[in-house]
């Protein structure tokens, strides 16, 4: 068996601390993204010295110890240093992300966000568009002005970019006809779309972002002592809440119809695991169907003796299953996402186990580079032991072979 050719899903580019100040508008500065360092005393014997503060609306004060499985360096804008980092993984390719300044892209400030944006992208343009033989960035595209957004996708389809990064909380539901020319524009130029966990939803003028607050609330129930309750929530957090997000994002997708539309454009979610897909898939397939032992004419509602006993004068009553019937477009939703959805894990035995059943083009596999939470420095022992019952052909398109063809990148020569 040859080496797999390996390409994360899921990797971030760690911005410059100063990117924003030093290149937003003037009169923006001040309401941008940037980090301060400072080092402590370690709050516990043995713990970090080296914190950064993260400073923009909605996230004021979001504070994070830096990336000590780098061994202490930080890739900020080094395509060099991440090609290294990638070759010690064993990371072939990789799609990179935004960091902290995903932060300020999705907010209801469209003039702040798409200035984050077109910076960021200016930024992407100048330092990594020659890497992309390895590294493919995604170009974040802020959605909350449909007309500038279109513009901001021309424009990087322009310098050679072929990702685009829609929030994952958007302004309006995905399956608003008002995005469509988003979708056109992306089909147009072959930008495939990408949704990051813990995108969007800022509102600039509320200090206590929802975020924060989760982020305090899971501080204190880290520092607490376990206990039964604690225990519910977290398996009620982590299992039922935290995916509710993507499957939202399939659903108003499918359900809008825009995969039926544009069937040329793939959506992939970055970061959210992929155990549940195939519970997915199952249930918005089974909304569409009457089954064994349903009657088709069972009524059911709220008679109204004043009114006429017709279908028309008794409007509160209904055939319950009638709605089964009115799936409207010629696909089941389990096959638009089998055609068109990629969803990414990390370390997710689940969703490795269910792919016979999602299809093995809808999971991806990423390392989360360089953050502490992804596989970083243990990628090759991960996925020998996560994928050792799978044969090498599924192997080979989960952990590259998929990701890579949809970017384009050219797996090396075996000599």
């Amino acid at each position: 068996m040859t080496r797999d050719f390996i390409v994360s899903a899921d990797g971030h580019i760690l911005e410059p601390m100063d990117l924003f100040r030093t290149r937003l508008p003037k009169h923006l500065r001040e309401r941008g993204v940037w980090e301060e360092e400072f080092e402590i005393e370690p709050l516990v014997e043995g713990g970090p010295r080296h914190f950064r503060k993260l400073h923009t609306p909605g996230y004021e004060g979001w504070t994070i110890s830096r990336y000590r499985e780098t061994t202490g360096r930080i890739p900020e804008g080094d395509p060099e240093m991440i090609l290294e980092d990638m070759s010690e993984d064993g990371v072939d390719a990789s799609l990179m992300h935004p960091n902290l300044s995903l932060f300020g892209l999705y907010s209801d400030d469209h003039e702040l966000s798409m200035a984050h944006a077109r910076v960021y992208n200016d930024y992407l343009a100048e330092r990594f568009l020659p890497y992309a033989s390895r590294i493919r960035p995604t170009c974040p595209i802020p959605i909350t002005d449909v007309d500038e957004a279109v513009a901001e996708i021309e424009r990087v389809a322009r310098a050679g970019f072929r990702a685009i990064l829609l929030p994952a909380i958007p302004p309006k539901p995905y399956w608003s006809p008002e995005f469509d020319p988003v979708w056109a524009a992306a089909q147009a130029h072959g930008t495939h779309v990408f949704f990051h966990v813990a995108t969007g939803g800022v509102k600039v003028n509320d200090p206590k972002s929802s975020t924060m607050r989760t982020v305090v609330e899971m501080s204190k129930k880290v520092n607490r002592p376990m206990d039964g309750r604690g225990a519910a929530e977290r398996m009620y957090e982590q299992g039922v809440l935290g995916v509710m997000v993507p499957q939202r994002i399939i659903a108003d997708l499918v359900g809008g119809g825009v995969p039926e539309r544009f069937p040329d454009l793939h959506f992939s979610l970055i970061e959210f695991g992929a155990h549940w897909l195939a519970s997915l898939m199952g249930s918005v397939d089974k909304a569409w169907s009457v089954g064994i032992g349903q009657d088709a004419e069972w009524w059911l509602g709220m008679w109204d003796d004043e009114r006429p006993a017709t279908a028309a004068g008794q409007d509160a009553m209904a055939r319950l299953f009638l709605l089964n019937d009115k799936w409207p477009y010629p696909l089941k939703p389990s096959e638009y996402v089998q055609r068109q959805f990629h969803v990414s894990f990390q370390d997710d035995p689940t969703a490795v186990a269910c792919r016979n059943i999602t299809g093995l083009s809808t999971i991806v596999w990423g390392n989360d580079y360089p953050h502490a939470e992804g596989t970083f420095r243990r990628s090759q022992e991960l996925i020998a032991t996560q994928f050792a019952a799978v044969p090498d052909e599924e192997r080979a398109a989960i952990v590259g072979g998929t990701l890579g063809g949809i970017l384009g990148f050219e797996a090396p020569a075996v000599v």
